[in-house]
């Protein structure tokens, strides 16, 4: 399943994508107190520190049934992607799953400078 997000900077593409990766496994409620949660990176592509950030979130949703409801970006680059993430406890009894997300892929995973800002292409595994 394909996932492309738009916006005016680098660090704006993160929580779209994380909507996006949510979007993907159904409508998920939330409960409880919110958590942060530090997640860094290190690397030398963009779209694939996008990628891994976005493992980083699926993983939390399925080991810990976690979801980020909100993201505060520190740092973005080619080299770098420092986050603190706002996390809150998943609801199953509001939440209605589609299916299930088995992984962020490297086919077709891009970030691009479009007019405006950047837009990112994401594949995931169903």
């Amino acid at each position: 399943m394909g996932i492309r997000v738009r916006a005016g900077t680098l660090e704006q593409l993160l929580f779209p994508a994380a909507q996006g990766l949510y979007a993907a496994i159904g409508e998920i409620a939330t409960m409880g107190d919110v958590s942060a949660l530090p997640i860094e990176f290190d690397g030398d592509d963009a779209a694939v520190l996008l990628r891994d950030f976005l493992t980083e979130l699926l993983i939390l949703f399925e080991r810990e049934a976690r979801k980020a409801v909100a993201i505060d970006v520190t740092e973005f680059d080619d080299k770098t992607l420092r986050v603190m993430a706002a996390t809150a406890a998943v609801d199953p009894e509001r939440s209605v799953f589609h299916r299930e997300v088995k992984a962020i892929t490297y086919h077709e995973l891009s970030i691009r400078a479009i007019a405006g800002g950047f837009e990112a292409t994401l594949i995931v595994d169903i």
